[in-house]
């Protein structure tokens, strides 16, 4: 354990003093320095310039992820020395505020203190700003995607209002202590309501999404030290909303309705009713982003912004891993370069990763 640690730290300080431009003499006092605090204490600490360089080559790592071209604008938000619940409660209302930016949306991440034996801080949230979903008779109302933590907010006295859009309060966990819950206020909270630019029915549909998708259940890990609450965001690639949360069967299901009023066979396959519908249902979510002012990309800019990602880690000689089937966007995928180009899907640290819900 500790000698995987003294590696996966060494390897990390390399990269890290080589890419800042660091002098030997440098490097080699700060491992002596990492190599006493991990054998005398079993961990060691990031700097300030570490921890930044690490939270932003970790995006710049991400597999799944098509937007790396903005990896080193990363905003960094070091938490670490905060304490209590309240504390990190406040920080993720600064988190959330900063990042919105009233639709102006900048690439942030807040780090909490590291997983260590006598402190862990845990987000129970998938993302800060979530969708509540309700089992109900007739079927789900909201997002399906949130059943499970919707009814563990409920049975933590969360107040349900039984609505399709309602946010999700924020779930916070120290240690083993009872996880706090508390409201995301409303000022802080910014919401695009979808409509068309040709269709003026869609207004009626009453659909809206948040601005800003902050993951808030990932682990970030640099130099063998992992970080169980790190919330990160950029903005929002439209058919992230438009072909999958509002248009999934097994999320708000958005098509069939959208077929009808738009006046399609969709009794039958090969009318293509689906794809006429979604590729309205994500013009609106486009155009309604767009005219609000706050900041979304279309998957065809996307692929090209990943392209030119590509060439410049190519010119720096470094190679690009992907997940192939993550980076092709849902929406005419063999219309980017992206589909008919293979990726080694090779995890390269410093990364997030999946970690397992805590309710």
């Amino acid at each position: 354990m500790i000698n995987d640690l003294l590696k996966e730290a060494e390897e990390f300080i390399r990269s890290c003093f080589r890419e800042l431009n660091k002098t030997e003499q440098e490097l080699e006092n700060r491992l002596d320095e990492i190599n006493q605090q991990i054998l005398s204490q079993g961990y060691y600490g990031h700097t300030a310039v570490e921890l930044e360089y690490g939270a932003k080559v970790a995006w710049r790592n991400s597999n799944r992820c098509i937007g790396r071209l903005f990896w080193d604008h990363l905003t960094v938000i070091d938490k670490r020395s905060v304490n209590t619940e309240e504390e990190i409660i406040e920080a993720l209302f600064e988190h959330i505020e900063y990042a919105t930016n009233k639709g102006r949306i900048r690439p942030t991440i807040t780090i909490f203190s590291q997983k260590a034996p006598n402190k862990t801080v845990r987000i129970w949230n998938h993302q800060l700003v979530r969708y509540a979903g309700y089992k109900t008779e007739q079927g789900v109302l909201g997002d399906p995607h949130s059943v499970s933590f919707t009814e563990t907010c409920i049975n933590l006295g969360w107040e349900p209002k039984f609505g399709k859009f309602d946010v999700l309060p924020l779930v916070i966990q120290i240690n083993e202590n009872h996880p706090k819950l508390v409201e995301i206020p409303e000022i802080l909270l910014l919401d695009v309501p979808i409509r068309h630019p040709q269709y003026k029915w869609f207004e009626d549909l009453n659909l809206k999404w948040y601005a800003v998708p902050i993951i808030s259940d990932m682990i970030l890990e640099i130099g063998g030290i992992t970080y169980s609450a790190a919330p990160f965001n950029g903005w929002y690639m439209g058919t992230e909303i438009g072909a999958r949360n509002l248009a999934d069967e097994l999320r708000y299901n958005m098509l069939p309705q959208i077929g009808n009023l738009m006046e399609l066979d969709t009794k039958s396959n090969i009318s293509l009713w689906k794809d006429r519908a979604l590729l309205e249902l994500n013009t609106a979510v486009l155009h309604s982003f767009k005219e609000d002012g706050v900041s979304i990309v279309d998957h065809h800019t996307a692929a090209q912004q990943f392209k030119k990602f590509e060439e410049k880690e190519m010119e720096i000689g470094r190679s690009v891993s992907g997940d192939w089937t993550w980076l092709i966007p849902p929406l005419a995928p063999a219309t980017t370069h992206i589909f008919h180009k293979p990726y080694t899907n090779e995890i390269i640290k410093p990364n997030y990763f999946y970690q397992p819900k805590p309710y």
